[in-house]
């Protein structure tokens, strides 16, 4: 049944896709659709523009107009199901052993010396210390998660970052995924079951400047508290240049 009542409008042509409203929606009502925020179904919305004040370009407002009325029952059963798809997140390996999901942890290689114990010019060295790096491929059992001190790179930096693996990998456990092209909410129910799992000491999110990757600090943030645990993050936001824009300690923090 439809009625005159409040409810959220996205502009299309404001809206880049950057996919931060949708960690930001409790019930569930915003997705990512041919890389333009849409409402899943109007019964959805509750219509008080929680999202409002988490999208960069203003491409949200609440509007009054006919729609379907609000469905508490219809968003109960969304976020239920969207709980059941954190519950079946973890991967599992494929029965080959495809090295892209199977779980490896190794000792990364440290810089030789010469006689006088000056470090020896050469090739760059790994500092990864485990694979897979995807979000979508680790589960949050994994050994190299336990009490770690976790970077959650957006997957351009390393390619924009010439010093990754010296500032960012090193010592720490890392995972990488695409706040654009990743489903936001399968990344929010995989990250809050690795929060649940892993005791994660700190956070580092680094991104890009560009609009779709400020998404990521934002899912992040869902995950933690869909987890119910707050853990330290710092968001360290690079140029597509190269350099260090902003270092900043998260709110949520």
């Amino acid at each position: 049944m439809k009625v005159i009542r409040k409810i959220v409008e996205i502009d299309d042509e404001l809206c880049d896709g950057c996919g931060q409203c949708v960690p930001a929606c409790a019930e569930g009502a915003i997705e990512i659709v041919d890389g333009k925020a849409r409402l899943a179904a109007e019964r959805y919305c509750d219509g008080l523009g929680a999202c409002l004040g988490d999208c960069p370009n203003g491409a949200l407002r609440v509007v009054e107009r006919e729609a379907e009325e609000f469905d508490e029952e219809a968003v109960e059963e969304r976020v239920q199901t969207m709980e059941e798809r954190e519950a079946a997140s973890v991967e599992t390996p494929l029965a080959c052993g495809c090295p892209s999901s199977r779980i490896q942890v190794f000792r990364p290689a440290t810089p030789s010396r010469d006689q006088t114990g000056s470090e020896e010019t050469g090739p760059s060295r790994s500092a990864l210390s485990h694979w897979p790096v995807q979000i979508r491929l680790v589960p949050p059992e994994a050994p190299f998660l336990k009490g770690a001190d976790l970077v959650v790179a957006a997957d351009c930096t390393p390619f924009a970052y010439p010093d990754f693996h010296r500032d960012f990998v090193a010592g720490k456990s890392i995972l990488v995924g695409c706040p654009k092209f990743d489903d936001p909410d399968d990344l929010v129910a995989r990250l809050a079951r690795i929060f649940r799992t892993a005791d994660i000491r700190t956070i580092t999110a680094v991104v890009m400047e560009v609009p779709c990757c400020s998404a990521l600090p934002v899912i992040l943030e869902k995950a933690m508290g869909m987890a119910k645990r707050p853990v330290p993050m710092d968001v360290v936001v690079l140029g597509t240049r190269g350099e260090i824009l902003e270092r900043r300690r998260s709110s949520a923090s």
